[in-house]
């Protein structure tokens, strides 16, 4: 045998020492169980082995020196378990690992220098401990790690300037800690960064502003007093740097101050009576831009952009449609939504659409760059999303939402339907609301996208009637039934969407049939088996925050089954829902803080 593959069950235990005799084994898989005990030397001998995941567990004691002897392994996971041991340096000998996590157990001392010799490594995650002393620098030498998460530990010192060296850095987490000392400058050349956060320290000194600073928000650097910089990063502004030179810089700048201060005035005037006259012949016209704005574009240049609508940048399908990842020639990324004209109903739901994104105006829904439309061409141009969707995270193996995360990304959610119902002058249902349809920027903000099958009520309508049938699993009772759609459908879908965020079940699990819904599941197990339905991942034996989090999790499914009752009337809003969702989030901020 060369693979055992028993996670997900209720295995309790030990790892027994008869392993040892399957000396075929390339990979075991005993991920979430509840097996105790540590982590036998005798693993060693299986020195075939590519990937061992034990991590959900209860496994306590030390880190095995002799798994750096397996130099077969490519994966190693044991987060999540009691380990209370050091990090042994031997580790380093795994030169050809790719994905190294220990997170959330008792490992403490410092971070083994050895640690550099992980050149292969695309993955490195060790938050969530009690390391202590410096980030070592020899961390910098690996060029190939795009995955670097060293949050909620001890570590003090300054931030290496080797870790400018890994270029090929996507995520990089350094929050809550004791770090000093200065942001280095080395880190403008990070140009492929999408998350970066080291808020939570003891950093000083100002911030830099090229290369990803250019994109990244105050979020990343909360609670570190003494940083300065940029008003967007909401420090106080660096003191300024006088010399002979600027000084003399400051008194011609003054001069040529009076002396433009006559030409503006003019200048202001001229545009003033251009700009009324540019607003005017632009009234009907509807472009959203992300950075800079963009004229409509040519099916040639979509097809140049996407490289000739190739698989290899394929984001996505639709039900009438496909989403491709593109670049222009300005560098600006965007998702083309590219509808199958020979589809029947894609017309419609490119028209529906445009409808809705041309007046549609809030943070949390996707933006619309341009369109281009011809006879047998119709495709929407939509801000990129590099973190893609809320869906990929919640079932990736190699991508985690924490509790904090995904209670922000519903309030987004909240807040973009409640702009939809209540915000906008004609009341707007989404229709479709679920985890593939919610996508991620940069920062993890959630965006609703796809309004493919929205429904306008003119004023004074309740609900309308269609035949349009959504996503099975997230619909509710009278539009499955009946094809009544209202606000209150919307309310449901977000019931079914915050379940599923928070248990990481899909409704169209094979395990709800007949009678069984994923509704009725939680319903059976709330409020005392909550803890059977949840993501395992979100709550583990000994976390500090158990408590909070439990509580946290009630009060979400307590909302979520307000959501979706049967009777639409007796639904709350999603005003109310977005208020009560709030409170949870400041209820559990004060709670584990």
């Amino acid at each position: 045998m060369s693979r055992m593959s028993l996670f997900n069950n209720e295995l309790i235990g030990y790892i027994p020492k008869t392993i040892e005799r399957m000396l075929k084994l390339q990979e075991i898989y005993l991920h979430k169980n509840k097996i105790g005990g540590t982590i036998p030397d005798v693993i060693c001998n299986l020195q075939n082995l590519g990937e061992l995941y034990l991590s959900g567990n209860q496994i306590t004691g030390s880190v095995p020196p002799c798994l750096g002897t397996i130099t077969s392994l490519r994966k190693l996971n044991l987060a999540y378990n009691r380990l209370n041991s050091r990090l042994p340096a031997s580790l380093g000998s795994l030169r050809d690992i790719i994905e190294f996590n220990v997170s959330s157990n008792l490992l403490s001392g410092q971070i083994p220098l050895e640690i550099g010799n992980l050149k292969a490594a695309t993955l490195i995650e060790l938050s969530r401990n009690n390391f202590s002393g410096n980030i070592p620098s020899s961390i910098g030498g690996l060029d190939r790690l795009t995955y670097l998460f060293l949050e909620h530990n001890k570590l003090d010192g300054p931030i290496p300037d080797s870790l400018g060296k890994m270029l090929a850095l996507e995520f990089l987490d350094l929050s809550f800690n004791n770090l000093s000392g200065q942001i280095p400058k080395s880190l403008e050349a990070l140009v492929y960064i999408k998350y970066l956060n080291i808020s939570f320290n003891k950093l000083s000194g100002e911030i830099p502003t090229g290369g990803p600073f250019a994109n990244i928000t105050s979020q990343s650097f909360l609670s570190n007093n003494a940083l300065c910089g940029d008003s967007r990063f909401n420090v106080k502004p660096c003191p300024p740097k006088y010399t002979k030179k600027s000084r003399r810089k400051r008194v011609l700048i003054g001069l040529y101050t009076l002396l433009g201060i006559g030409s503006l005035l003019a200048l202001v005037v001229g545009y003033a009576v251009l700009r009324r006259r540019k607003i005017k012949k632009n009234v009907d016209q509807a472009d959203v831009s992300l950075v800079k704005e963009h004229e409509r574009i040519s099916y040639y240049e979509l097809e140049q952009a996407t490289e000739g609508f190739s698989e290899s940048n394929l984001l996505g399908n639709g039900s009438f449609s496909k989403v491709y990842k593109g670049i222009l020639k300005d560098g600006t990324f965007f998702a083309a939504k590219v509808f199958d004209v020979q589809l029947e109903g894609a017309f419609k739901s490119f028209d529906t659409e445009c409808e809705m994104l041309r007046n549609l105006r809030h943070r949390n829904l996707t933006k619309v760059i341009t369109s281009c439309s011809n006879l047998d061409f119709k495709a929407l141009v939509l801000e990129y999303m590099p973190n893609g969707t809320l869906e990929k995270w919640l079932y990736s193996h190699n991508l985690f939402l924490d509790m904090m995360h995904r209670l922000d990304i519903m309030i987004d959610v909240a807040s973009a339907m409640d702009y939809l119902h209540n915000g906008y002058s004609t009341p707007v249902v989404h229709c479709d609301l679920k985890p593939s349809n919610v996508l991620l920027d940069q920062e993890m903000v959630g965006h609703v996208s796809d309004f493919g099958i929205a429904k306008l009520l003119d004023a004074g309508e309740d609900f309308v009637q269609t035949r349009t049938i959504a996503t099975l699993g997230y619909i509710a009772p009278e539009y499955g039934q009946d094809g009544i759609v209202s606000t209150s459908c919307d309310v449901y879908s977000f019931g079914i969407l915050m379940m599923e965020t928070f248990t990481r079940m899909r409704p169209s699990d094979d395990i709800f049939t007949g009678e069984l819904s994923i509704r009725s599941w939680v319903s059976d197990s709330f409020p005392g088996g909550i803890h059977k339905v949840v993501d395992a991942n979100l709550v583990h034996p000994g976390d500090e925050q158990t408590d909070a989090k439990m509580q946290c999790l009630l009060s979400i499914m307590e909302l979520a089954l307000r959501c979706t009752v049967t009777i639409p009337d007796a639904r709350i809003s999603m005003e109310e829902a977005l208020s009560t969702l709030t409170k949870i989030r400041l209820q559990f901020v004060s709670s584990c803080c």
